[in-house]
């Protein structure tokens, strides 16, 4: 899998996961400002749509396609398993942050595989898979940023996500935006604020 590596000073590592047309290096400056010691993981979505970089496949705007998001989070979490290994992080905390698509990913690999994340910063997601989360989350953070007048993810999508995770026993919080789609700076600087946290 193309990625983008930057070693940090911290024993943390936050693995960076972009939109749908976005490349490796898209949130490495936001990760930066969520975390500027941790190292730095930063993925390239292995789907193309039309010529855009996806993590999974979909069926149309909004409607996913399941089996191809199963197995492609089973391959996304082998791979940063590899990498962890190779640059020698294995013994950090893992956290995550995606935007759209990104965010998507993460939220189908908490509903997959449970809590493999400690703190997950979900930018405009929206529910990964219609059967809800197959395990406990009890040890997972969760920041969700959600567009009150989002064109592409419904409202009420995003806040059944929340409820879906926070049944599971995660730790979530979810702050609402008026710029639609669009990640603000005041998103991320919420973001940071939720992270840094004690």
């Amino acid at each position: 899998m193309i990625h983008y590596y930057r070693k940090g000073t911290a024993p943390r590592t936050f693995v960076l996961f972009h939109g749908t047309g976005g490349t490796e290096e898209d949130l490495v400056s936001i990760g930066t400002m969520l975390d500027p010691e941790a190292h730095i993981l930063s993925l390239r979505g292995e789907v193309n749509e039309n010529g855009m970089n996806r993590f999974f496949k979909r069926v149309a705007e909004g409607v996913f396609d399941e089996e191809d998001l199963k197995m492609r989070a089973e391959r996304i979490l082998k791979e940063i398993e590899e990498l962890l290994a190779r640059y020698e992080l294995k013994d950090t905390a893992l956290h995550s942050a995606g935007y759209s698509n990104g965010a998507n990913m993460i939220a189908g690999m908490l509903y997959l595989h449970g809590d493999v994340f400690q703190k997950s910063i979900l930018f405009h997601p929206m529910v990964p898979l219609k059967s809800g989360p197959a395990l406990s989350l009890n040890s997972a953070e969760v920041f969700i940023g959600a567009g009150i007048n989002d064109p592409i993810v419904p409202y009420e999508n995003t806040t059944q996500l929340m409820q879906e995770l926070s049944r599971q026993g995660a730790f979530v919080t979810m702050k609402t935006y008026e710029m639609g789609h669009r990640l603000t700076l005041e998103e991320v600087e919420d973001a940071k604020a939720w992270y840094s946290a004690p």
